[in-house]
């Protein structure tokens, strides 16, 4: 994994063990997350041109959306776009490909977005959990996905 997105990952745990001296609690502790959901989205698009599910142009332009690209339900009309069913059919099944869509969709969307109607706000415990699933989705890519990271 690139150093940048080590020092996110770091930077998520630092931010949960220091919120846990706070005399002060507060609402909503997603902000604990945002640099690891970040480097969760950079080894996504890494690991997706490593499989070469996407190419160089995809990769390195800014047009690319993961959470498009990885959601099950994509529409029929963008599923030549659709990761998730390369990862499927790489995978030879859905674990992994559901795996890492949950995790983008609980570690990042919900926490990332704002609606009405839904009020995502997580405690500092649970912040901490979406700590673990993201680097259990990561330690799952680098387990079933066999990727030669020399090329």
């Amino acid at each position: 994994m690139e150093e940048d997105l080590q020092e996110l990952l770091i930077t998520s745990f630092l931010l949960d063990r220091e919120v846990r001296g706070w005399k002060q609690k507060i609402h909503d502790y997603s902000f604990v997350v945002f640099p690891a959901a970040k480097a969760y989205e950079g080894f996504l698009k890494k690991l997706f041109f490593d499989l070469k599910f996407i190419d160089q142009s995809e990769y390195l332009g800014k047009r690319f959306r993961v959470g498009k690209a990885l959601n099950p339900q994509l529409e029929k009309k963008y599923r030549k776009e659709s990761v998730y069913l390369k990862i499927v059919k790489y995978c030879q099944g859905e674990d992994l490909a559901d795996k890492l869509w949950m995790t983008w969709k609980s570690c990042r969307n919900l926490l990332f977005h704002w609606f009405p109607n839904e009020k995502n706000v997580i405690d500092e415990n649970e912040a901490s959990q979406r700590l673990l699933t993201i680097i259990d989705a990561i330690d799952s890519a680098f387990t079933e996905c066999r990727v030669d990271t020399a090329g």
